[in-house]
Parts: structure tokens; C-alpha cells; sequence
């Protein structure tokens, strides 16, 4: 019996779209310096400081990982840490004015990107991919990102 042709594998397509897909945006998110996991990290500290656990837990990454994302994002004036007053263990999060700006580039050439991207989708399909792709079982804690 052959085996199936890559194109009837649903998961070698989304692979394969992912990648492409992948490569798009971290061409657009080129145009200000970022990488997707620092870019994602803006985006989810845009609506306002956070401490650094609660940023962990949105993300859904290791303590340790987000340390490393914040380390580049602070020593590239896009988001500062702070201790909380309140409890001198916590720290709180916060983009900077310079985060900002960047976040808002940023924001530009991705729309772009997707609208290449995904122009060819009407809204209706767009929400149906994104509701198909929130039901994919996937497991970031036993894979590894190949960023």
C-alpha cells in the first residue's frame, strides 16, 4: 500500500503553511527589530502593566523563558521591570513609550502581511480558520519552538 500523498496529510499542510506562514510575519516583524515571541510579549503588555508571573501564565511559558524575552525587550528600551511596592518579591511589567511606538509599527506590517496573507479569505472564513486552529491539540510544553 503507498502512502498517503503529502497534500492529503492534513498535518504536513498545516506544516508546511505554518512555516511559510511563519516566515511572512517574521519578515514583517522585521521592519522593527522583533522577534515573534518579543512581539507577542509587547502585544500582551500593551493593555498595561503586569506583574511578571501573571505575564508567564498568559503567555503559558516557562518563568525562566519570559526572563530571557524580557531581558532582550528591557536592554532594547521596549518594556521595563520594576519591583511592586507592595511586595518587594513581585515584579511589575510595563512597556515603554518606546515599546509602544515599536508595537505600532509593528501592528502595520503585520496587517499587511495578513492581509497577503489571508486575502483571498472572506471574514466569515477567517473566523472559521482561526475557531478550526483554537481546536488543533497542541501541547507547547512538549514541543519546542524552532524559532
Amino acid at each position: 500500500m503507498a502512502a498517503a500523498h503529502p497534500d492529503e496529510r492534513l498535518g504536513f499542510l498545516l506544516s508546511l503553511r505554518g512555516e511559510l506562514t511563519g516566515a511572512r510575519i517574521r519578515a514583517a516583524l522585521g521592519v522593527v527589530g522583533l522577534h515573534p515571541r518579543n512581539a507577542m510579549t509587547l502585544m500582551h503588555l500593551a493593555p498595561g502593566a503586569t506583574s511578571q508571573r501573571e505575564l508567564a501564565t498568559t503567555m503559558a511559558v516557562d518563568p525562566s523563558q519570559l526572563v530571557a524575552i524580557l531581558n532582550e525587550l528591557e536592554s532594547s528600551g521596549l518594556c521595563e521591570r520594576r519591583r511592586d511596592p507592595a511586595d518587594r518579591r513581585r515584579h511589575i511589567v510595563e512597556i515603554t513609550p518606546a515599546g509602544q511606538e515599536a508595537l505600532e509599527r509593528m501592528d502595520e506590517a503585520v496587517k499587511e502581511a495578513e492581509r497577503e496573507l489571508f486575502g483571498n479569505l472572506t471574514g466569515a472564513e477567517r473566523t472559521l480558520l482561526r475557531n478550526l486552529l483554537d481546536r488543533v491539540v497542541v501541547d507547547p510544553t512538549t514541543h519546542e519552538c524552532g524559532e
